[in-house]
């Protein structure tokens, strides 16, 4: 009897929304709220398309897709999203499945695989299982009915003799099909892959590639459309369109139709059940042709579903809703064009049929230009695979080479990707690319940072304002030309820029050989080391191999490598021959990073001066926004090692450091951490004035003094440096902050500072836990005890509407854990880690009613 208690009780605090759509019918979802109902659940069934229940009063919606309404308000809400899938999985356990394994979101494009693993070695199981899960799939350690792949190096294992003979539905695929998969970020066909007989191995290197339609673009490769889907046409041939039901419609005046083209389309509205309206507020549905004016920044900001002409159209024919944000296409287009796509001259290779209109289609809205053919004029080709005369051509000439991810994820993010990115010049062999066009999705927080601010701003503001505070050294300025615009603002202009780490290209693994099976060599490096580290590339198709194989060997050193690459006298394998008297032998474990003298140099007459040793470390020296570098990777690394030769060794950890140097007293990531570690802090003229004389000079002669940032913030550096050194990174023990995972400067940065003055951050994204609230619960039992930091929780947060959001349920966890809610703004921690004493947060604290307050 306790067991059925217990189950019957496993869903008793769940209320769920079962969603109705083509692979989840009507009585199916009956079944599955029979069986909710019996585990002690609410459930309401909601059938397309009437108005969607408030999602307030849900704790979990199923379905087994993601194209309905409020999939996105869901996502906001942190509400999880899950397939039916989830509910016999928790059955079975007789605990709640983690939601994440069991979404359909499209995104977590692994999540219908369920993999086993046979005879393969241990570090590429992990990988392979790693990545399985972090791409919502799940793994059985034993074959069952469930498992869908089994990853083996031949059909000859026991697993695989299982599968084959018990007759079960999964495929027994080589570990190069989830390398490739998650490579690319994308799900691939695995055919190619298959064993007994996989293609990858016995099909030559020239020999042709199947092309393959893609559905995913099907009504989505033009943002302009001359005229109604075929089906419409015809009234007598119109099916019945129920996709408008209940919501008005606005068209925007710059769609640019006629009378006879909007008339039928009024009509065929209407005849869904749905009305016309040219009132923005009152539509549920805006469709525009450009991402400006009145109507298209009113709509965005009230959270309206906002498409162009093509999505509309996408809904008349399937009569099944899906999200503008889902297709590139789908959602209105820029006149100005993504900023540096100008100047570029695009071709494309070995994509056919819609997927090759879409690319076209897509190319013109990034503002590049479109060429049929390939000239020497030409800036880039993208291509479904290597395979082709347009390919060999581009690689003579010099050419960017690289796939369509390069191109969707440019216009996705509004910013010209970086083609070193090695998942935009991955080319599975015997796969064509062209499958996997138009899975790339927009991002809303994106298009809201760029094109509908909440707060409007000159175009120079924000730029001038994220300089005022900004890193300005040289990684700082990489990085940030690498990150992604951030989903949300604050007000204040002390707010922190976080420093983000330079992302580290994978390496391409070598084509499998046909004699013998290898499982593919993990591409997961590591990078440690100067902060402008900068990909190069070799001179050779040969070289770059080589090389390739060579990065894998000396992962752990793989910094050490990038930076020899760039001197003279190049690496082994960049193409020179061992008998070259100017290469670096690299056979060797090297112990610096000088180039090797022969020890006949002399002798024989070479110019070259020996290695000297170099002098004892003096000064461990850390640099934050020193002019010079910024830009100027080679004057960095010359500089550098010049220092080092006068005894400075620049360092990029706080924790190591012994000197700061800054221009002034700055709100970065860098200096604020540093400051917990009391070091003596230098103006960067120190540098200057080392390098100009080529000697160490008295730090003490150039101290660091900015008394109106020292008002600004109020605090004398001196001071905290003093203190800093009594607290010894002890200062926030005990306090346990959170954070939102879109707070402007990171998550990373604040929990950086907050590690090093001793405290506990976390990520807070509206979840609470059971296991945190009783762990919580436990460490905050001694009521008798005063100290704040153990009575107390802190949620870094701003005002934002997106993050007021999460402040009730914040306020519901802290009370879980019977402790008293605090929402700060982000100066809260910033002032106490400068000025190394605590503030109460009072000052700081953020509610409701100030910022209605704010707001009127």
């Amino acid at each position: 009897m306790v067991g059925q208690n217990e189950q019957f009780l496993l869903f008793e605090q769940c209320k769920v929304c079962i969603i109705c759509s083509k692979d989840l019918s009507p009585d199916t979802a009956h079944q599955i709220a029979s069986t909710l109902e019996e585990n002690g659940a609410e459930s309401v069934i909601y059938e397309p398309p009437a108005t969607f229940p408030a999602l307030s009063d849900f704790t979990h919606l199923l379905s087994c897709t993601i194209d309905f309404p409020a999939f996105d308000d869901a996502n906001d809400a942190l509400i999880p999203v899950v397939k039916p899938q989830w509910l016999q999985a928790s059955l079975s356990k007789r605990k709640l499945a983690n939601p994440r394994q069991y979404s359909p979101d499209p995104r977590l494009f692994l999540n219908d695989v369920v993999v086993t693993c046979g005879d393969i070695p241990e570090g590429d199981k992990d990988a392979i299982i790693g990545g399985v899960l972090a791409k919502g799939g799940l793994y059985s350690p034993k074959v069952s009915q469930m498992v869908t792949h089994l990853v083996d190096l031949t059909a000859d294992s026991d697993k695989a003799r299982v599968i084959l003979a018990k007759k079960l539905n999964a495929r027994i695929v080589l570990p190069h099909w989830f390398d490739d998969c998650l490579k690319l970020g994308r799900r691939i066909d695995e055919r190619p892959y298959t064993l007994p007989d996989p293609e990858i191995l016995r099909a030559g290197h020239d020999a042709p590639i199947r092309n393959s339609e893609n559905r995913d673009i099907v009504g989505a490769s033009t943002p302009e459309p001359t005229s109604l889907p075929t089906p419409m046409m015809s009234p007598q041939n119109r099916p019945k369109i129920d996709v408008f039901e209940g919501r008005q419609v606005a068209l925007s005046n710059d769609l640019g139709i006629g009378p006879h083209l909007l008339g039928s389309i009024t009509d065929i509205i209407k005849q869904g059940g749905g009305s016309v309206t040219s009132d923005v507020a009152k539509a549920n549905i805006v469709i525009c042709r450009y991402r400006e004016g009145v109507s298209y920044r009113l709509a965005s900001r009230l959270n309206k579903e906002v498409g162009n002409l093509s999505w509309l159209y996408h809904l008349m024919t399937y009569n099944t809703w899906t999200s503008p944000l889902r297709r590139l296409l789908h959602y209105p287009v820029s006149r100005a064009g993504i900023p540096g796509f100008k100047s570029l001259k695009i071709s494309l290779s070995n994509y056919v049929g819609e997927a090759r209109a879409y690319l076209e289609n897509l190319i013109a809205a990034t503002g590049a230009e479109c060429t049929k053919t390939l000239r020497q004029e030409n800036t880039h080709l993208v291509t479904a695979h290597g395979n082709s005369e347009k390919c060999n051509a581009a690689k003579e000439w010099g050419l960017q080479v690289v796939n369509h991810l390069w191109l969707e994820e440019s216009y996705a993010k509004w910013k010209l990707q970086p083609v070193s990115d090695p998942r935009y010049t991955h080319f599975p062999r015997r796969t064509n690319l062209g499958e996997v066009v138009g899975q790339t999705r927009l991002d809303k927080a994106i298009l809201e940072h760029l094109f509908f601010p909440s707060e409007p701003q000159s175009p120079d503001e924000v730029p001038r304002r994220a300089m005022q505070n900004k890193d300005q050294n040289a990684a700082a300025a990489k990085a940030s030309a690498s990150m992604d615009p951030p989903p949300a603002r604050e007000n204040d202009d002390d707010a922190l820029v976080s420093g983000s780490a330079t992302p580290v290209a994978k390496s391409r693994s070598k084509a499998p050989d046909n004699k013998k099976l290898h499982t593919p060599a993990r591409s997961r490096l590591t990078s440690e080391g100067k902060e402008n580290d900068t990909p190069s590339s070799t001179s050779s198709r040969k070289s770059k191999d080589a090389a390739t194989a060579r990065l894998h060997e000396i992962a752990p050193d793989i910094a050490l490598y990038e930076k020899e690459k760039k001197r003279v006298g190049g690496v082994i394998y960049g193409g020179r021959r061992k008998s070259d008297e100017d290469r670096v032998a690299m056979g060797k474990k090297r112990r610096s990073a000088e180039p090797e003298v022969e020890s006949d140099a002399e002798e024989a007459g070479d110019a070259k001066r020996l290695k000297k040793s170099k002098p004892s470390v003096a000064m461990h020296l850390l640099i934050t926004g020193y002019q010079p570098w910024v830009g100027h990777v080679k004057r960095e690394d010359a500089d550098k090692r010049q220092l080092r030769e006068l005894g400075i060794l620049v360092v990029q950890d706080a924790r190591r450091c012994s000197h700061v140097a800054a221009p002034s007293i700055l709100r970065t990531p860098k200096f604020v951490n540093a400051l917990a570690y009391g070091p003596d802090f230098v103006n960067v003229d120190f540098i200057a004035q080392c390098l100009k004389e080529d000697e160490l000079l008295d730090p003490a002669n150039f101290p660091l003094q900015d008394k109106a940032a020292e008002k600004r913030y109020g605090f004398t550096l001196d001071r905290a440096q003093t203190r800093a050194k009594k607290n010894k990174n002890k200062l926030l023990k005990g306090y346990q902050v959170q954070c939102v995972e879109t707070i402007r400067g990171g998550f990373d940065a604040f929990k950086s500072i907050v590690d090093a003055n001793g405290g506990d951050c976390t990520l807070f994204r509206g979840r609470v836990t059971q296991q945190t609230q009783r762990e919580e619960s436990a460490e905050s039992e001694d009521d008798d005890n005063d100290d704040p930091s153990q009575k107390e929780v802190y949620l870094l947060s701003s005002a934002t509407p997106d993050h007021q959001r999460l402040w009730p349920r914040f306020r519901q966890m802290a009370q879980a854990m019977g402790k008293r809610p605090r929402i700060v703004r982000v100066d809260w921690l910033l002032d106490i880690a400068m000025s190394q004493e605590m503030h109460t947060a009072d000052a700081y604290e953020l509610n409701e009613g100030m910022v209605e307050e704010m707001e009127n």
